[in-house]
């Protein structure tokens, strides 16, 4: 415990500098208080108005693979920017958790590097298996169910939801509700996925629920791969890795993406002239959620954890919810009132309890994944 006569000792040593025009007290934390580069909590930090001054002075945030139009991005930087005053930058917006990953391998502990990453939770565990994230424990880090955190709280998940198949209207009739009608007639080159499995948690998920819906378990996404192949054979797979972009003008005129985002697009292009049609196909039903983590190296340390707990508010997680993101706290924030209902109403339905692959499955299916997506839709 710091005595008083020491707290005493150490604000009159740092007037006696600043008499001498000298700013060493400046950045030096007061005894028992950690530098943000190493804090693991906002007390750890001196307390949010000691975290919220430190990230203000660094001015800036550096992210990574994070579209405006996925899960409110846009209008979370927005309202981040605006509550601290801080310039949030985005590197490859439209890169995937394993470019992620590179990338903090890769920078090390360059000032370009990003500060905070947002990955599948199976590409988080990778992340932190090889020593690249700083732990650190966000405001509300005990509400977060223990199957969705970390545990040296390297990693937690933010928001999540569940596989679905996007179509447009206008251009296929009829819109497929589920895996089975993917492989039907009428659907040549149109099916296309969000990215590459093997770096993609989108589309990795995309596998998983496909090999749900095909015989397949937690304990076996062969299927899923099985299900590419055949797609490929019929000619129903579309290589083109489907963006908002590529939705709008037609090239992906179906799309297997999480609900948050085929709803998000539903909504964004309707003026458009794109009646974007969303099902959440119940012979493969697969909910996942994303996680959040600060690379150790980060450059701006104080903003990166500032950010975490933003993202962890009410605030931030209701801004997900508009956008029909599942935020991870909302079972503890419909407890406590700061839940948005009417957010939460637009959701679409879904039957039963979700389910979550554990540690080792996921190692598993990743690994099979990584193996044989080449050669499922190869040829």
């Amino acid at each position: 415990m710091t005595t008083p006569c020491a707290r005493a000792a150490a604000v009159f040593g740092c007037f006696a500098l600043v008499a001498l025009g000298l700013s060493a007290c400046e950045n030096t934390p007061p005894a028992g208080v950690a530098k943000p580069s190493v804090a693991t909590s906002a007390e750890n930090a001196g307390g949010m108005r000691a975290l919220i001054t430190a990230a203000k002075r660094e001015g800036t945030l550096r992210a990574i693979a994070l579209p405006r139009d996925w899960a409110n991005y846009g209008g979370l930087i927005n309202g981040f920017e605006r509550k601290y005053g801080i310039k949030v930058t985005v590197e490859d917006p439209l890169g995937h958790s394993e470019d992620e990953i590179d990338t903090l391998r890769r920078m090390g502990n360059r000032p370009t590097a990003p500060d905070v990453i947002d990955v599948g939770d199976t590409f988080a565990r990778k992340a932190a298996a090889q020593n690249l994230l700083a732990p650190y424990q966000v405001a509300p880090y005990d509400s977060i169910p223990v199957g969705q955190k970390d545990s040296n709280a390297r990693w937690y998940n933010n928001y999540g939801g569940y596989i679905s198949i996007g179509c447009d209207a206008n251009r296929v009739k009829p819109c497929p509700d589920t895996f089975a009608d993917l492989l039907k007639p009428g659907y040549q080159g149109k099916v296309a996925l969000e990215g590459d499995p093997p770096r993609s948690a989108t589309a990795f998920d995309s596998v998983y629920a496909a090999a749900l819906a095909n015989g397949g378990s937690f304990d076996n996404i062969q299927p899923g791969l099985d299900f590419f192949t055949e797609l490929k054979r019929t000619g129903n797979f579309n290589p083109l890795n489907s963006t908002a972009a590529t939705v709008e003008n037609g090239l992906t005129p179906t799309s297997i993406n999480w609900d948050y985002i085929n709803l998000d697009y539903a909504d964004l292009l309707h003026d458009k002239g794109v009646n974007w049609q969303v099902a959440i196909p119940f012979d493969g039903s697969f909910a996942q959620y994303f996680a959040l983590a600060i690379n150790k190296n980060a450059p701006h340390p104080a903003a990166a954890r500032l950010w975490q707990e933003y993202l962890f508010s009410p605030e931030g997680q209701n801004l997900r919810l508009r956008a029909y993101a599942r935020p991870v706290l909302m079972d503890a924030m419909r407890q406590d009132g700061t839940l948005d209902k009417a957010a939460a109403a637009r959701l679409p339905t879904v039957e039963g309890t979700p389910q979550f692959p554990t540690d080792a499955q996921l190692q598993k299916a990743r690994e099979s994944v990584r193996q044989g997506w080449a050669k499922a839709v190869s040829g």
